[in-house]
C-alpha cells in the first residue's frame, strides 16, 4: 500500500474520520491509530509483522527495566542488549548475504546466499527504536506507557521511510487528544498534494530514462550520461521529499506535526551545509548515536574528522547492503573533511554574490557525482558512466525532451528560494489562489501519472 495508492487515501480519511468521532478520549485516538498503523504494515507484507511487533516488545522491555534500576552497571547492559539487538536483527536480514559475498570474493569461500526478503521499512524502526532506548538510558526522556511507545515505533505515516521520530519531537503530542482542526488539515493536505505531485509526476516520469540509461550505459553518449546523472540527482530529490512531504502531511492531518526532513539541499554552499539540509532527521541521529559516541570533536581536530569520516561511511552502508553506498559514504565523508580543512582558522561567514553561485554550483557538482556511485548496481557500471561522461564517450544520443524540462524545471523552481522571495512558495489557507494551484497539481498527477507503479527510493534502505 504506497501512499500514492487509492487504499492508502482511503485508510487515510477513515482514520480523519475516527479521530473526530473519538476526539474526547485520547487513549481511544491512539488505539485507532495504532490499530491502523498495524493494518497498514500487514498490507505491505503480513510476513514481517512478527518481526514489528518484537522490536516493540523489546524496546518497551528494555525501557521499563532502565525505569526500575539506578544501577549503572545492570542499566549499562540493558541498553547494550537491547541494541544489540535491534542491530542483529538487522544485521541478519539486510547484511547476512553481503558479508557472505564479501568473505566468498575475498577468500573464496563457497559460502553461498541466504534466501530472503528484506523487510520493508527495517533501517527506520531500527534507528527509531535504539534512539528511544538510548534516551532513556542517557536520561534525556522519561519512559512512556506501551500504547504510546508502541504509536511512536509504529506510527504509519513515517514508519517505512521515516522521517526518524525523537521522544522530544512528538511524545507531548500524545499528552492530549486531536481536536479536529479544518486549517490543519489544510495545511497537512497541501504538503501531502506537494509530495504526491513530486513523487508521480516527476520522481516517476524520470526514473524510466535513468534505469534504461544506466542499464545499457556503453551505447549511449557522453551527454546522455550527464543528463541521466542530471535527471537521477532531480529524481532522487523529488521521491525522497516527495515521501517526507507525504509523511508529514498525512501526520498533520491526523493531528500531529513531524519534524521537516528537507531544506532545499542543492541550494547548500558546502557540503556541511548540505548534510543540515539533506534527509535532516538522519543526519541528526548519525550525529547524535553514531559520530558523539565515537568521540565527536572532544578528542582533538585529527580525532574529529577521523569521527566524522567513520560516521558517513557507516551512514553509506546504511543506505545498502552494497561495496558502492560504502564508496558513496566514503565519498561524502572525504567531502566533509576537505571542507573542516579548508575552513581551519576562517570566520564562518556566509557567502554572497558570485561566490555563493560558485559554492551552490560545485556543491551540487560533487553532489551529482557522488549519485553515481549511488544509482550504480556495480562499480564496474559506476566506473564506465564516469568514464564515458568525462571522455566524452561515442554512442547514442537520447533523451526526452519532456523528462529533460522537468529536471531543468525542478532546479529553476530553487531559483526564488535561492534569491529569498519566500511568498512564490505561500499557499496560504485563505486564498482562492491556492485552492488553484493545488486543485492543478492534483489533476495533473490523475491525467499525467505513468502507467507503472514505481516504489519508492528509500522503500529499499
Amino acid at each position: 500500500m504506497s501512499f500514492s495508492q487509492l487504499e492508502f487515501i482511503l485508510l487515510l480519511l477513515v482514520c480523519v474520520l475516527g479521530l473526530r468521532l473519538l476526539q474526547k478520549s485520547n487513549i481511544a485516538q491512539k488505539a485507532l491509530l495504532l490499530v491502523a498503523s498495524l493494518y497498514f504494515f500487514a498490507w505491505l507484507d503480513v510476513r514481517f509483522l512478527p518481526l514489528l511487533l518484537g522490536y516493540v516488545a523489546v524496546g518497551y522491555a528494555a525501557m521499563q527495566g532502565l525505569a526500575k534500576t539506578t544501577n549503572h552497571t545492570i542499566r549499562f547492559l540493558i541498553c547494550a542488549s537491547s541494541v544489540a539487538l535491534f542491530l542483529l536483527a538487522l544485521g541478519i536480514f539486510k547484511y547476512a548475504n553481503f558479508f557472505l559475498g564479501t568473505l566468498h570474493s575475498l577468500f573464496g569461500l563457497p559460502l553461498g546466499n541466504l534466501i530472503w526478503i528484506l523487510p520493508l521499512g527495517i533501517s527506520f524502526y531500527t534507528f527509531q527504536c535504539i534512539s528511544l532506548v538510548v534516551d532513556v538510558y542517557l536520561g534525556k526522556e522519561k519512559p512512556c506507557g506501551f500504547l504510546d511507545f508502541s504509536l511512536l515505533v509504529c506510527f504509519f505515516p513515517k514508519l517505512t521511510a521515516g522521517p526518524l521520530v525523537r521522544f522530544a519531537d512528538i511524545r507531548k503530542q500524545l499528552d492530549e487528544a486531536r481536536p479536529f482542526s479544518v486549517e490543519e488539515f489544510y495545511y497537512g493536505s497541501r504538503q501531502f498534494i506537494i509530495g504526491l505531485f513530486q513523487k508521480t509526476l516527476l520522481a516517476d516520469r524520470l526514473s524510466p530514462f535513468v534505469d534504461e540509461v544506466f542499464a545499457n550505459h556503453s551505447v549511449f553518449n557522453g551527454l546522455t550520461l550527464w543528463l541521466a546523472v542530471l535527471c537521477y540527482t532531480v529524481q532522487i530529490y523529488c521521491d525522497f521529499s516527495g515521501y517526507s512531504n507525504m509523511a508529514i502531511g498525512c501526520a498533520r492531518m491526523l493531528g500531529f506535526h513531524l519534524p521537516e526532513n528537507f531544506d532545499w539541499p542543492y541550494l547548500s554552499q558546502n557540503i556541511t551545509e548540505f548534510w543540515r539540509r539533506w534527509h535532516i532527521t538522519l543526519s541528526f541521529w548519525l550525529r547524535d548515536y553514531l559520530y558523539i559516541p565515537l568521540g565527536g570533536n572532544r578528542k582533538g581536530k585529527l580525532r574529529s574528522y577521523l569521527n566524522q569520516f567513520l560516521t558517513m561511511v557507516l551512514g553509506g552502508l546504511w543506505h545498502g547492503a552494497n561495496w558502492t553506498f560504502v564508496v558513496w559514504g566514503t565519498w561524502h565523508g572525504l567531502m566533509l573533511v576537505v571542507h573542516k580543512l579548508w575552513l581551519r582558522g576562517k570566520k564562518p561567514a556566509e557567502a554572497q554574490g558570485l561566490p555563493r553561485i560558485a559554492g551552490t554550483l560545485l556543491t551540487f557538482l560533487c553532489v551529482m557525482f557522488g549519485w553515481i556511485f549511488f544509482r550504480a548496481e556495480t562499480f564496474d557500471q559506476a566506473f564506465f558512466v564516469i568514464r564515458g561522461m568525462f571522455l566524452w564517450q561515442t554512442g547514442i544520443l537520447w533523451f526526452n525532451p519532456f523528462l529533460v524540462g522537468t529536471a531543468v524545471l525542478v532546479l529553476v523552481w530553487h531559483i526564488p528560494k535561492f534569491l529569498s522571495v519566500k511568498k512564490f512558495f505561500e499557499l496560504p489557507y485563505n486564498s482562492i489562489y491556492s485552492y488553484t494551484i493545488l486543485f492543478t497539481m492534483v489533476w495533473m498527477v490523475i491525467v499525467f501519472h505513468p502507467t507503472e507503479f514505481t516504489p519508492f527510493v528509500y522503500g529499499n534502505f
